[in-house]
């Protein structure tokens, strides 16, 4: 879960899931959205896959980014059973 929080903790990486919650995109696609280089852009894409909260899959020669839901409903429980 510490992979999760760090992945969480960046702006660049939280503002990269708001795009991601519009609607899928590729890796340029987000790029261009930023001032950053490609390789930053890249290097947190990265971060956000390893932490499973981004899916990444190949479409030719592009690589195409989704949200994963499924990660952020298992923090949202983890939360709330702590509240408990």
């Amino acid at each position: 879960m510490n992979i999760l929080f760090k992945a969480l903790n960046d702006p660049i990486r939280r503002q990269i899931l708001e795009l991601l919650k519009e609607h899928n995109m590729s890796a340029g696609d987000i790029s261009d959205r930023f001032d950053v280089g490609k390789p930053t852009i890249s290097h947190h894409l990265d971060l956000l896959r390893q932490a499973h909260l981004v899916n990444s899959e190949k479409d030719g020669q592009f690589i195409i980014y989704s949200l994963n839901t499924t990660v952020l409903d298992e923090i949202m429980k983890w939360l709330l059973d702590l509240k408990k």
